[in-house]
């Protein structure tokens, strides 16, 4: 532990959270904004929906804006492993077609049906097989990955309408795939859950902060890591409670949350996400310290497909039927902006998990709320742009503030 937070522990842990508040500050006023520009931007769009319209901030809209999010939310999750290392995917819409397609063509209720175990990874898998296929073209042919993925997008595009064929659409009616997203956790399970996630995340910060102790390495307050715990708790609180009044936990939102914790794990605590955020930062500087680089970039990208698959099969599950259509329309445009206002760099070596799902939080309240105002199309996509556009704006200012930072 350094001297400076030596001596603001010995003067108490208030004097510490006013150190590190202060640091924060610094970090703030050099362009390290964090999720703060987006946590705002929530906060502001539901004082702004509910004043317009009683209904957005009732327990039924709030259970409604977590089905409605979820297959976005997944797909972005995935997105933001490439923008990490610095490429683009606009093949993730209709990829995630060709897995829910897929999905329905082998679950149809006949002599030939597949058992649904077997079915969902296979239609995984077969995302991932795409994801590893444009990564080939774009590491081994050194390809850009904007024309690699944009031929895929045409490419999958067609593989959709050839799958359907005359079938016109296809209903879902396998009974697992519809719960994943009609289906509402017990409300006793549902707080069991949130005490095990309130308690797992708590022993994960005890355990870091004791780890880098005994290393004498830096360590926040001891008084800032439980305002973290406890911040968690009342948002868990908050969101489980509301979500009883209605139907509950969509089981759904249980599967992103795993998702997110495994994604999270991944890019941080891994050698894995170390390569990542390195390539991110410089592919050559990456490539001469010894990392295999095309690996790990077609990793990347089979992640992304693997997750827009997974969006594919949550957005069938809450159409319960796919047709010519799935997997266009906004959802590639939306994904990628919900990585991107979340807090995802488009230059690559910054992001996360939680950026995606921060973004997605973002579009899919806007998306509502203006439903909820009965406006069309149009005006969603200008207002959802606009949001895209001061996000990219606040990256770039970010950015430049850091760099200038770091000259002095």
């Amino acid at each position: 532990m350094s001297t400076a937070q030596q001596t603001s522990e010995n003067r108490g842990p208030l004097a510490a959270l006013g150190d590190a508040a202060r640091t924060r500050l610094l970090e703030i006023r050099n362009g390290e904004l964090g999720s703060l520009p987006i946590v705002i931007g929530i906060i502001l769009l539901a004082i702004i929906f509910q004043s317009l319209n009683s209904n957005y901030l009732t327990p039924n809209n709030f259970v409604n804006l977590m089905v409605q999010g979820a297959a976005m939310t997944a797909i972005a999750m995935g997105i933001v492993f490439v923008l990490l290392i610095g490429e683009i995917d606009l093949s993730v819409g209709y990829v995630s077609g060709v897995a829910a397609v897929l999905m329905a063509l082998l679950l149809r209720p006949d002599d030939n049906q597949w058992p649904t175990a077997v079915v969902l990874p296979l239609a995984i898998l077969t995302g991932a097989a795409i994801g590893g296929l444009h990564g080939l073209l774009i590491t081994k042919l050194n390809l850009p990955s904007f024309v690699v993925t944009l031929a895929g997008l045409l490419a999958w595009n067609g593989v959709v309408l050839l799958l359907i064929s005359n079938n016109g659409s296809i209903i879902i009616q396998d009974a697992v795939v519809v719960s994943l997203t009609s289906s509402f956790l017990p409300p006793w399970l549902a707080w069991a859950l949130l005490v095990a996630c309130v308690v797992g995340y708590a022993a994960v910060q005890l355990t870091r902060r004791r780890n880098r102790l005994a290393s004498r390495l830096s360590v926040e307050p001891s008084l800032l890591t439980w305002l973290r715990v406890a911040a968690l708790a009342i948002a868990g609180a908050v969101t489980v409670a509301v979500a009883n009044l209605s139907l509950g936990i969509p089981y759904v939102f249980v599967l992103l949350g795993a998702f997110f914790v495994l994604w999270t794990y991944v890019q941080n605590r891994t050698q894995f996400g170390t390569w990542v955020f390195a390539i991110g930062g410089s592919l050559e500087a990456a490539r001469r310290a010894g990392i295999n680089t095309d690996r790990v970039r077609i990793a990347c990208f089979m992640i992304s497909s693997s997750m827009a698959a997974v969006g594919g099969i949550i957005l069938a599950s809450r159409l319960r039927s796919v047709d010519t259509n799935v997997g266009g329309g906004s959802l590639l445009l939306y994904s990628i902006a919900a990585a991107v206002i979340g807090g995802t760099s488009l230059f690559g070596g910054r992001g996360s998990a939680k950026a995606a799902i921060l973004g997605a939080l973002v579009i899919a309240a806007i998306d509502n709320g203006l439903g909820l105002l009965g406006l069309g199309s149009g005006q969603k996509f200008v207002i959802t742009g606009l949001v895209l556009l001061i996000a990219v704006t606040v990256d770039a200012l970010s950015r430049r503030g850091h760099a200038e930072a770091g000259k002095h």
